[in-house]
């Protein structure tokens, strides 16, 4: 079972957040949507996409793509016990990690990513846990009340729980945020509004365009 059929952003220029992720992501990503919104938001809005490359020489490519692109560098990439990477932040305000947890390259670089994880930042981790298995999602990986990850086929979007506080100082920012996350999920939870309050639709299984 793969929870998301969807990831969609609410971004308030559409034309240019096209420009960003069709850049990033490729014109034709079967990961994202994107809708307008003069929705209100401020500070972090709870949630982070990763982008899950093959080897540090990937995070490196892709990370100087998105910044030619318009993004901002929030971490820069570094070394790590788990591996290597960095995260920025589109010009709509996403925050965007990209890693690996090759130590070295062993093939060609390319900007390429070959994971889309979608990362929401929750306050009881557990809470929410039971509410999605409630809802029919399957778990992968369990960490307590600190992480939970849902399984997922390869090529499709992973979706995994932190906890709020945690999510945000591994994107560097400060956990502070209001109004709304800008994004809406498609898929099998939905339609519903979760315990944090992300809002999910009834999943289409569509064919996915980088906007629509």
């Amino acid at each position: 079972m793969n929870p998301i059929d969807a990831v969609t952003l609410e971004v308030a220029d559409l034309a240019a957040a096209t420009r960003f992720y069709s850049t990033v992501l490729g014109p034709d990503s079967p990961h994202l949507r994107l809708r307008a919104t003069e929705a209100a938001t401020t500070g972090f809005r709870g949630f982070t996409l990763s982008l899950v490359v093959s080897q540090p020489g990937n995070a490196d490519a892709l990370i100087k793509t998105a910044l030619d692109a318009g993004a901002t560098l929030l971490k820069p990439a570094t070394k790590t016990l788990w591996g290597y990477g960095g995260v920025l932040q589109a010009p709509d305000g996403t925050i965007i990690k990209i890693a690996t947890s090759a130590k070295k390259n062993t093939t060609p670089v390319t900007p390429d990513f070959d994971e889309f994880v979608l990362l929401l930042g929750v306050q009881d981790v557990k809470t929410t846990k039971q509410y999605y298995t409630d809802r029919g999602l399957n778990v992968g990986r369990s960490f307590g009340s600190k992480y939970v990850e849902f399984t997922s086929d390869a090529g499709h979007i992973k979706l995994a729980l932190y906890k709020r506080r945690a999510l945000a100082k591994d994107a560097g920012v400060p956990d502070e945020g209001t109004g709304s996350h800008r994004l809406v999920l498609s898929g099998t939870a939905g339609p519903c509004n979760d315990p944090d309050d992300f809002i999910w639709e009834a999943g289409t299984n569509s064919p996915l365009t980088a906007a629509t």
